[in-house]
C-alpha cells in the first residue's frame, strides 16, 4: 500500500476504533491478554511489532506480512477458561480467519472460525481451555497484510490472583478529602520517618489526579508519587520538600526517598530537596525554582534528577555533585566538583574543568521507569515506557504498553519467595507493598517482559545466604524501586541480572535496572560479596546506589564485608548515575565490551585499619572503577572518587581509577578528592594525574584519557 494511503486509513481507522462498541465478549470476565507476551507469525517492520496489539494503546497496531497464512499469539501465563474475544481491526482485516487455544502453543484447537469477516471491531463470545491463544488468518480482505490494533482475550484462571489492595502502607489522597485530614497524615508520617534511617517502617504517599494545598515533608523510606498518567494531573500547591534539621543542617545523611509523577507550585518560588544517595527526584514538574541545598547551606553529596521540567532555576548551592538525565530546565546556578548532565534542555555548556560542568547533548539509550497510576475509571494501571534512543528533554506523556494491576501479584511482607515465584511462574508481574521482606529461597524472574515494581522503598533481605533475585537472560524485564538489604550471612550476590555466561542479544528490548539500591551494614551487621552481577548483554542500569555502610549498626572492616559493588560482565551495558561506595576491593569492575557510563560518584572504603590490611598484591588499595583488561572499547564520562581514610590517614590509594590503555577505552572529566587530608589518592587514573592530598579538600581533575 502506498505510504500516503496507508497513513490515511491508519488515521481513520484510529479514530473509529475506539467509537465501536465492543459488545457482549467484554462485558462478564476479566481482560487476560492486556500487557502479556505476545508473537506472531510475522510482522510488517519494526513499529508494528506482534506486542502492539495487547498494550491497551488503540493507536498502535500489529501488522503481518503480506501473505497467507499469518498468525498472532498471546501467552496468557496460566491455564484459563476463555470467554471472549474481542478484534480490533485496521483498515487491512481478515476475510477469513479463527481463533485457536492450545496448552503448549504446539496443538491447537479451533473456539471459533469464519470465512466472513467484516473488519472493524468484532466481539466473538467463544468457549475453551488453554494458556496460549491466537489468531489465525486465512483470507485478507485487501493485498496487504493483517492488521490489529487490539488482540483483547478475556475469561478466568486459576493462577494466583492478581490486583487487590495495597496494604496499610500505601496512603492514598484524594483531592475530595479534607486538606487539614491530608495535611495531618503528612505530618505523622514525616514525625516517624525523619530522623529514622535504619528502622523497618516503609510508606508510600499517592495523590489522585487533582489539586492539593499540602506541604509534604518527605523522611526516611517515604515515596511520594502523583497517580495521573502525566505529572501534570497531580498538582501540590505548597512544597514537596527535604532539609536536614534533624542531622544540624547537613544532608549527607539525607538517603532513601523519593518524588515522582506530580507537579509542585511552591510557596515562596522555590522548592526544597537537599538529598544526597538513593532520593530520585523522578518526571516531576516544578513551578518555580529548585534548591537542592539545607537550610544554612551544609554539607550535601547528592543526588538524582531525571525525566522532569523545572521552570526556574535549579540551585546547587553546596551539592559537591549532582546528575541531570533527560529533563527541561530553566536554569542552573552553580557547580562545586562534579555537575552532569545527559540530553539535558537548558543544561549549563560543557565546561570542565571550570566550571565543573560535564553535559552529554543527548542520551544514548533510554527506557523510564515503570509508575503506577488510576485510569478514568478508578482502577489501577502500570504503565512502561517504550525504549527511547538519543534522547533530549522530558519523555511525557510518551508512549508505551500500560499493564492493568490486574496482572500484577500484589506482594506482602508476609509472603515468602516461594509464594512470590508461584505467582511469576503463572505469568504475573510483581508489585511489592512498602515493607520488609525476607527470603529464604532466590526470587527468580525468568519470564521476558516482568515488571517488578517496588512502592515505598520496599526493602528485601535475604535469609541463610541465599541470592535474593536472579532475573534470566530473556528481554524486556524491568526491575525496579527496590532496596536489596543484605543478611548476616554472607550472600554471594544481591542481585544477578542473566546468569553468568549469558549471551543473548537485547538490544530491541534490553532488561532495566532503575533506582535500585543496595545496603551492606547499617541496619544491621551484613555480608554480601557483590551487590550488583549484570551478565545479559544491552541492559540499561539508570540510579543505582551500592552503600557497604560506615555507620550505623553492624559496621566494621571485619563485620560488613563486602568486596565489589557492581560486576558488568555483559557487553553494551549503559549506566546512567552510579552511586558505589565504600566496598573494600574494586567498587566497579567492569568486564563487558563497549560499556558506557555516564556520572559515577564513588567513597572508597573509610575503614581499611592499615595499609597492609588493603593492598591488591603489590599495590596499595583497589582503585574505585576498574575496566577489565581485556575490554577494547569503554567510554565513561563524568567520574569522582574520594578518599576518607578517617581509621588510617596514612593510607594510600595507588589510582581512582585503572583501565587498559587503548584507543577504544576513553575517558571524560574525571576526578579524585582527598575528603579533608584524610589519606591519598596517588593519581586520578592509571599513572595519569597528580595526588589527591591535604586538608584544603581540593579536587585533582584530568579532562580526558588517554
Amino acid at each position: 500500500m502506498p505510504p500516503r494511503r496507508r497513513l490515511i486509513l491508519a488515521v481513520l481507522a484510529a479514530l473509529i476504533a475506539p467509537c465501536l462498541v465492543a459488545g457482549p465478549a467484554r462485558a462478564a470476565d476479566p481482560l487476560l491478554s492486556q500487557g502479556r507476551p505476545a508473537t506472531a507469525s510475522s510482522t510488517e517492520n519494526g513499529g508494528t511489532p506482534a506486542s502492539a496489539a495487547v498494550d491497551g494503546d488503540t493507536g498502535t497496531r500489529w501488522s503481518s506480512a503480506f501473505s497467507d497464512p499469518q498468525w498472532l499469539q498471546v501467552d496468557l501465563g496460566a491455564t484459563a477458561s476463555i470467554t471472549g474475544v474481542v478484534l480490533r481491526w485496521e483498515t487491512a482485516y481478515a476475510t477469513a480467519f479463527r481463533v485457536q487455544v492450545s496448552a503448549d502453543a504446539a496443538t491447537w484447537t479451533d473456539v471459533y472460525s469464519t470465512t466472513s469477516g467484516t473488519g472493524g471491531t468484532q466481539s466473538l463470545a467463544v468457549s475453551g481451555t488453554g494458556r496460549y491463544v491466537r489468531v489465525y488468518g486465512t483470507a485478507r480482505a485487501t493485498g496487504y497484510g493483517y492488521s490489529l490494533w487490539e488482540f483483547q482475550v478475556y475469561g478466568t484462571t486459576s493462577a494466583p490472583p492478581g490486583g487487590g489492595d495495597l496494604g496499610p502502607n500505601v496512603h492514598v489522597f484524594d483531592p475530595s478529602m479534607s486538606q487539614a485530614s491530608i495535611q495531618s497524615t503528612l505530618d505523622s508520617i514525616f514525625a516517624q520517618q525523619e530522623s529514622n534511617q535504619f528502622g523497618p517502617q516503609r510508606h508510600a504517599l499517592l495523590f489522585k489526579p487533582g489539586s492539593y494545598n499540602v506541604n509534604a515533608d518527605i523522611g526516611f523510606y517515604t515515596s511520594i508519587a502523583g497517580l495521573g498518567r502525566n505529572p501534570d494531573d497531580v498538582t501540590v500547591n505548597g512544597s514537596v520538600r527535604v532539609d536536614a534539621g534533624w542531622f544540624g543542617g547537613n544532608a549527607t545523611q539525607n538517603f532513601w526517598r523519593s518524588a515522582e509523577n506530580l507537579s509542585i507550585t511552591p510557596s515562596g518560588g522555590t522548592n526544597q530537596w537537599a538529598v544526597s544517595q538513593a532520593a530520585p527526584f523522578r518526571r516531576v514538574h516544578v513551578r518555580g525554582n529548585l534548591n537542592l541545598a539545607p537550610t544554612g547551606y551544609g554539607w550535601a553529596s547528592g543526588g538524582y534528577i531525571a525525566d522532569s521540567r523545572v521552570d526556574g532555576t535549579v540551585q546547587p548551592y553546596s551539592q559537591q555533585q549532582w546528575f541531570t538525565r533527560d529533563s527541561q530546565l530553566g536554569g542552573w546556578l552553580n557547580g562545586v566538583w562534579n555537575m552532569v548532565f545527559s540530553g539535558v534542555a537548558g543544561a549549563p555548556a560543557q565546561s570542565f574543568p571550570e566550571p565543573p560542568y560535564t553535559t552529554l547533548d543527548t542520551s544514548p539509550v533510554t527506557r523510564e521507569k515503570p509508575f503506577l497510576y488510576v485510569d478514568a475509571a478508578g482502577a489501577y494501571q502500570v504503565f512502561v515506557p517504550a525504549l527511547r534512543q538519543n534522547t533530549r528533554g522530558v519523555s511525557w506523556p510518551g508512549t508505551g504498553a500500560t499493564i492493568p494491576l490486574s496482572r500484577f501479584y500484589v506482594a506482602r511482607p508476609a509472603d515468602t519467595a516461594a509464594t512470590i515465584n508461584a505467582a511469576l511462574a503463572a505469568g504475573l508481574n510483581l508489585l511489592f507493598t512498602p515493607g520488609v521482606y525476607h527470603v529464604g529461597q532466590p526470587i527468580n524472574v525468568n519470564r521476558a517482559g516482568t515488571v517488578v515494581l517496588g512502592l515505598g522503598y520496599a526493602t528485601i533481605i535475604p535469609d541463610n545466604g541465599v541470592v535474593p533475585m536472579r532475573v534470566a537472560d530473556v528481554d524486556g524485564v524491568r526491575v525496579a524501586g527496590l532496596l536489596f538489604d543484605a543478611g548476616s550471612v554472607n550472600s554471594p550476590v544481591l542481585l544477578e541480572i542473566g546468569p553468568s555466561g549469558a549471551a543473548a542479544g537485547h538490544a530491541a528490548d534490553p532488561i532495566s535496572v532503575q533506582d535500585v539500591f543496595f545496603r551492606v551494614g547499617g541496619a544491621h551487621a551484613g555480608k554480601a560479596t557483590t551487590s550488583l552481577v549484570v551478565n545479559s548483554d544491552h541492559t540499561i542500569i539508570d540510579h543505582i546506589w551500592a552503600w557497604r555502610g560506615d555507620h550505623g549498626t553492624g559496621i566494621g572492616w571485619t563485620v560488613n564485608t563486602a568486596d565489589t559493588g557492581l560486576i558488568v560482565n555483559g557487553d553494551d551495558v549503559t549506566a546512567y548515575g552510579l552511586f558505589v561506595e565504600h566496598y573494600q576491593k574494586y567498587q566497579v569492575v567492569w568486564n563487558g565490551q563497549r560499556g558506557r557510563t555516564i556520572f559515577f560518584q564513588n567513597e572508597m572504603p573509610y575503614d581499611p585499619p592499615s595499609q597492609a590490611a588493603w593492598m591488591n598484591g603489590s599495590t596499595r588499595g583497589y582503585a574505585a572503577y576498574k575496566v577489565g583488561d581485556g575490554v577494547t572499547a569503554h567510554e565513561a564520562w563524568g567520574l569522582g572518587a574520594y578518599c576518607y581514610f578517617n581509621v588510617d590517614p596514612s593510607i594510600v590509594a595507588e589510582r581512582g581509577f585503572e583501565a587498559p590503555v587503548r584507543s577504544g577505552v576513553r575517558f571524560h572529566d574525571l576526578l579524585t578528592v582527598s575528603l579533608g587530608g584524610n589519606g591519598t589518592i596517588a593519581h586520578v587514573i592509571n599513572a595519569t594525574g597528580g595526588p589527591a592530598q591535604g586538608t584544603a579538600t581540593v579536587p585533582v581533575k584530568v579532562v580526558s584519557y588517554p
